[in-house]
């Protein structure tokens, strides 16, 4: 039983705000889901999949964006706790063919890459989508990739390439394909039912569907994220994009699973007698590696881990109250998931409404966050 109990009126208050968001239009549907101390507290759904869906439920799943990369890394990561790999070592090590001997590209390594350091924040794939789902096309582009930047001197948040980066490392080093290895050792042990990178063939392809909406006229975004999110979100909707291997932006699951999967960073790796991760994999993965204050993708603040970035920046998605050892990620003005090691807690709200990037998609998130922060402490 958790030390972190939500009374009723706590629980209510914080129904009311989730239901509040459905409300005044801020997405057709969502869900949120929190655990404490490795418990479930709290788990809602609300609206419809759609602007003509059937009814959200705790089991709709949902295209997570870039809540997938933490999930794409845990799977590195479960490769180091094997020896498999370790975090300095050299990309072409494991990769010959990513890059020509000599070259400053040839020195790109592990670490720098699940620290958006590589300096490939970006490449012709990125505005490719019919080419995603060809895994072997996407590494040759990744082959034939220029750098952007020096490798390990600026950050900037790899959107895409740090998924396919990843993804082609597991699979050289584990010799099987991430979402497999993915399925192996992250969802399946953690019972993570509903949720995988990308659709497999058997599944039905039962995804929320994503509606972008237009910025609040008084609450426009200062030049930061990725540009129009109606635009980028677009390919995410098609069946061919849900059946694809994209890790870094292709994640299908729902807030119950990722709230799961938090809960067990949060306790070292381990939930419910599963162990995914030792505690020291997950200090690296979790703990703070760069920060900025104007990220060369973004402009705007980020601390990153290993695979996460870390609370303690006024552009966090993981509340206005988050201190700096929390961590998670989020996902194109979508979803975001958390956990805080200290007090246990582990929260993931999940919605099929993409609004804007910075300010909009603070608001919405962070206003949960501290609803669900401040019931769990009145609670002790």
């Amino acid at each position: 039983m958790s030390r972190l109990e939500l009374a009723d009126r706590e629980r209510d208050r914080i129904a009311a705000l989730f239901d509040r968001h459905l409300e005044v239009g801020l997405h057709h549907g969502a869900q949120l889901a929190v655990y404490a101390d490795g418990e479930p507290v709290l788990d809602l759904a609300g609206g419809t999949t759609g602007p003509d869906g059937r009814e959200t439920t705790p089991e709709t799943r949902h295209l997570l964006f870039s809540c997938t990369k933490p999930y794409a890394a845990a799977t590195l990561h479960a490769l180091v706790d094997d020896g498999a790999l370790a975090y300095d070592d050299r990309v072409v090590d494991h990769w010959p063919e990513f890059a020509d001997d000599g070259s400053e590209k040839a020195e790109i390594t592990v670490r720098q890459v699940l620290s958006h350091t590589a300096g490939l924040s970006e490449s012709g794939l990125d505005d490719r989508p019919d080419l995603w789902p060809d895994w072997g096309r996407v590494v040759e582009g990744l082959e034939d990739a220029d750098l952007v930047s020096t490798p390990g001197e600026e950050p900037a948040y790899h959107a895409l390439t740090f998924g396919w980066l990843v993804g082609e490392l597991v699979r050289r080093v584990s010799g099987s394909r991430i979402e497999t290895v993915a399925a192996e050792r992250v969802f399946d042990p953690l019972g993570m039912e509903r949720t995988g990178i990308g659709l497999r063939d058997h599944e039905p392809d039962d995804v929320a569907t994503l509606v972008a909406f237009d910025a609040f006229d008084r609450c426009r975004d200062p030049g930061e994220g990725l540009g129009d999110n109606a635009s980028v979100a677009a390919p995410f909707n098609t069946e061919a994009i849900h059946r694809a291997v994209i890790p870094a932006a292709n994640g299908i699951g729902t807030a119950r699973d990722m709230a799961r999967f938090y809960a067990c960073l949060a306790n070292g790796g381990e939930l419910e007698g599963t162990r995914i991760l030792s505690a020291a994999t997950v200090d690296a993965m979790t703990g703070l590696e760069v920060e900025t204050d104007d990220d060369g993708t973004l402009s705007r603040p980020r601390r990153y881990g290993l695979g996460v970035y870390k609370g303690g920046t006024a552009a966090s998605p993981f509340g206005s109250l988050a201190p700096e050892r929390v961590f998670g990620h989020a996902g194109l003005g979508s979803s975001v998931g958390w956990a805080d090691p200290e007090t246990g807690v582990a929260f993931s709200y999940v919605t099929n409404g993409v609004r804007d990037g910075s300010y909009e998609h603070m608001a919405r998130v962070n206003a949960l966050a501290d609803a669900v922060r401040l019931a769990l402490s009145e609670a002790t």
